[in-house]
């Protein structure tokens, strides 16, 4: 989700590619909370995520409408960025934005990085615990999705990964849904500030609730 820039010389294509992007975030920034709820139910205990877990696979078909929705969303979004991101290094090289690349956020510049990071991770993340072909060491846990859990972040190596990828998520989520607001119009001067930090908040809220799983399996408090 890169920053938009409101310049009236920025072409028709740009902008429907900004509104892409921004609109593929959105639904994306959304996803992670409600998985993030859905996954704090470890801390109610085993009996608590089973059940979330088995209320899922009893829901097929709302189970791949998010699906769907989700591979679609990931696709524009990383194939948006991937011409966005080519599209500003070429008016880079044509001239005058190294005044606005200075001032630009850590977020905002490393987030083609970032993103190919959290992609990684997503992968990684799906071979873990949806396809459970790694870091499980071949033991076959069933429906007991908490078991698998506390397994699969047994592992110190795993799990700092998780936590690292996470915190790369936060910076991605705390400029790429500050630049929601201003791609779709939503942000002024004066709504700026509030809006980059109800960004930061919400990107700090997302890594902190998911990081809090590895890190409580690691310490013991999840086992």
């Amino acid at each position: 989700m890169p920053e938009s820039s409101s310049c009236s010389s920025c072409k028709p294509s740009s902008i429907g590619k900004k509104v892409v992007m921004a609109l593929s975030g959105l639904i994306l920034a959304g996803f992670v909370l409600g998985h993030m709820s859905g996954n704090l139910l470890m801390f109610k205990g085993e009996g608590a995520i089973n059940a979330y877990a088995q209320w899922l696979h009893e829901h097929t078909g709302l189970l791949w409408f998010a699906r769907i929705t989700l591979i679609i969303s990931v696709l524009a979004h990383i194939w948006t960025g991937i011409l966005l991101t080519l599209e500003n290094r070429a008016s880079r090289a044509g001239g005058p934005a190294t005044e606005a690349t200075r001032q630009a956020t850590i977020g905002s510049r490393t987030m083609p990085y970032s993103g190919l990071v959290i992609l990684a991770f997503i992968v990684f993340h799906l071979l873990h615990f949806t396809f459970r072909a790694v870091a499980l060491n071949g033991v076959v846990y069933g429906d007991n999705v908490y078991a698998m859990v506390v397994a699969g972040f047994s592992s110190k190596a795993v799990a700092l990964f998780y936590m690292i990828s996470l915190l790369l998520l936060c910076l991605h989520l705390s400029h790429g849904v500050s630049s929601v607001f201003q791609t779709l119009g939503l942000r002024n001067e004066r709504w700026r500030g509030r809006l980059d930090v109800v960004a930061l908040v919400y990107g700090w809220v997302i890594a902190l609730g998911f990081i809090s799983i590895p890190l409580a399996v690691l310490t013991g408090c999840l086992k």
